[in-house]
């Protein structure tokens, strides 16, 4: 029997240059639950100097900051996702939520029987 069939969609937003896609949203996300900006890049197999500079590059091509930090000491330093941060990527996963929806319903209603 043949395989089924599927389809991949990522999502990235461009300026210049890319700015915003699944991989800086998802190291984000990881910024909220940790805390860190090394502990999320850990969590995802990243250098933190590669974290830093995605953050960074969005940063200046957005022109808001995403994250805030503060510098270590006894207890180590924290990092944060800034209001408009948040917002930002809160916005970002609505609509590549939108979007894969509607590419579901369209790629059902082209393939048919022959999708997952």
């Amino acid at each position: 029997m043949a395989n089924k069939l599927r389809y991949t969609l990522s999502l990235r937003v461009y300026g210049e240059e890319k700015i915003f896609g699944p991989g800086i949203a998802e190291l984000l996300e990881r910024v909220d639950e940790t805390h860190s900006l090394r502990k999320a890049a850990m969590g995802m197999g990243m250098a933190y100097s590669k974290a830093w500079r995605i953050v960074k590059t969005a940063e200046n091509a957005l022109g808001f900051p995403l994250l805030e930090s503060s510098v270590g000491g006894r207890g180590g330093g924290s990092a944060h996702l800034t209001e408009r941060g948040r917002r930002f990527l809160v916005v970002y996963r609505k609509f590549e939520s939108a979007v894969h929806a509607y590419a579901d319903e369209i790629f059902e209603d082209l393939f048919g029987e022959d999708a997952e």
